[in-house]
């Protein structure tokens, strides 16, 4: 039976009392505060209401996502239409839930039984503020994956252009950072949070080339290197065809050839 908020009906003595069918009179039944359990039904009609929960699914599709995980196959997620910060949290939550029960589990069952480790899973979050600002991160399992879950093989990527819409507990965790000119203070600041020698690093954020160069440094090398991006011009796609290039010296191009063709 589906519960109506604020029914009422009128009793035989002419007094309005709950309806049979109404939020409160089931709590009366079952000993619950009335206004708490109306409140709640009111926070849970926002999810109820989205038209893609239904009571009946044809197929369990975070199952099925899961499984194609753990088949080594990549998986995008669209939010689509569906772009709030309900949505958002709601359908991430149930995903990565899912996804720390099952890698844990299939950690736990190595470290016991000797079976074989879950497959190294990278979960990827693009605009990451919408789901690790401050306000929302401690909704989210993002948090907990980025502080724990390394050691079950799930690592966290986010990419953002406003680092400092981001939790500064989950940038705190990020062990490999690769970041682009920054002019803003607060996101020099939430990108070097965490690190020591942030002086001579803010220097080499300072000095790199904007839309050119990006700064890789934290765990993943032994000290902070600058990269500069190669140019999809014609001489890119001229070596990328195996063509010598007018930009390419012919002789260069000879020993390049025999390099690939040796390698």
């Amino acid at each position: 039976m589906k519960l109506e908020p604020g029914a009422v009906v009128t009793d035989d003595e002419g007094k309005t009392v709950p309806a049979p069918n109404s939020v409160a009179r089931w709590a009366r039944d079952y000993n619950i505060h009335e206004k708490a359990a109306e409140s709640l039904h009111r926070r849970l009609a926002l999810i109820y209401n989205k038209p893609y929960v239904v009571e009946r699914p044809a197929a369990d599709a975070v199952k099925a996502i899961v499984d194609q995980l753990e088949n080594g196959r990549h998986v995008i997620l669209s939010f689509g239409e569906h772009d709030s910060e309900l949505d958002y949290i709601l359908v991430s939550n149930i995903l990565t839930r899912r996804i720390r029960q099952e890698w844990v589990a299939k950690t736990e069952r190595n470290k016991s039984f000797g079976e074989a480790p879950p497959r190294p899973l990278v979960i990827a979050v693009e605009e990451a503020h919408k789901l690790l600002s401050p306000a929302v991160a401690g909704q989210t399992a993002f948090g907990t994956i980025a502080r724990e879950l390394r050691k079950y093989n799930v690592t966290l990527l986010i990419v953002d252009q406003r680092p400092s819409g981001i939790d500064d507990e989950v940038m705190s965790q990020l062990g490999t950072r690769v970041t682009g000119w920054l002019g803003d203070e607060d996101d020099i600041r939430a990108v070097l949070s965490g690190l020591a020698g942030r002086e001579q690093l803010r220097g080499m954020l300072a000095r790199l080339q904007e839309k050119e160069e990006v700064l890789l440094l934290g765990w993943g090398v032994k000290m902070p290197i600058p990269i500069r991006s190669r140019r999809y011009d014609q001489r890119f796609y001229d070596e990328m065809r195996g063509r010598p290039s007018p930009t390419l010296p012919a002789e260069r191009y000879t020993l390049q050839k025999a390099n690939d063709d040796l390698f």
